[in-house]
């Protein structure tokens, strides 16, 4: 007779080598209500690559809380807003120098102009 083997889904399979890696694989396959075996299988399987850990499926320890994440998504905000005000401070005077430099560059042109038809006579 064939053993009734259950499926698992990679994502609970994930969870569950999270939940090892803290609290030990005997206490969360018992918390589980899988085979301890079952569950070395799986960190084996991550070990060796063949069970990806996603990014987003942390442990309770390595996650961030949500309040430090917005806190930090914060202060990035801000960083990135203040430097954007910087280089378009940056930009605004480079115009003003560029058309500075351009008028007078014309000035000077001009009067070197002049100045040859001047002395051509």
């Amino acid at each position: 007779m064939a053993r009734n083997q259950k499926h698992y889904d990679t994502d609970y399979k994930v969870q569950s080598v999270n939940l090892a890696k803290e609290i030990g694989l005997s206490k969360a396959a018992r918390e589980l209500g899988i085979s301890p075996s079952t569950l070395n299988g799986w960190i084996k399987a991550t070990r060796e690559g063949r069970l990806t850990v996603v990014p987003g499926s942390q442990t309770p320890k390595e996650a961030m809380s949500l309040a430090d994440e917005l806190t930090m998504l914060r202060k990035q905000v801000n960083n990135l807003s203040k430097e954007n005000k910087r280089l378009k401070e940056e930009n605004e005077f480079l115009e003003e120098a560029s058309a500075f430099f351009a008028a007078n560059r014309r000035t000077c042109s001009s009067s070197k102009t002049q100045s040859q038809r001047h002395y051509q006579r």
